[in-house]
């Protein structure tokens, strides 16, 4: 996610009063923020925010009829879970035989390692 910073100009009620230093107003693109809330949206589900995280913590590819163990449902809702992950470009996937094994998109995995890191373990 690129963030570009800027000191706002304008004078706070906060400031005039004596309480505060200038305020750091970030500058985000529109396309920056509409893929973050998309993302986020995605990631409000328990059942995809595991199973991203099941790919966050295995190095290589995992087979969809192994992600369905950790999250306790059928293959299709599962594959619906997965196809949502990967319409906002959070997860890839790619054919062995009859099988689709999912791994983290390249260029999300600094944003996803970022946002995961808040999480408790």
């Amino acid at each position: 996610m690129e963030i570009t910073k800027r000191a706002t100009s304008k004078v706070t009620v906060a400031e005039m009063d004596g309480c505060c230093g200038p305020t750091v107003v970030p500058v985000l693109s529109e396309a920056t923020v509409t893929l973050a809330a998309r993302r986020f949206k995605a990631l409000a589900d328990p059942t995809r925010l595991t199973i991203l995280a099941t790919l966050v913590a295995n190095p290589e590819p995992v087979c969809a009829c192994d992600l369905g163990d950790d999250v306790d449902l059928e293959q299709p809702t599962v594959a619906h879970h997965l196809k949502v992950l990967r319409n906002t470009g959070l997860i890839v996937a790619e054919r062995r035989g009859k099988w689709a094994y999912y791994r983290l998109q390249a260029e999300a995995v600094d944003w996803v390692r970022a946002t995961l890191a808040g999480l408790p373990g």
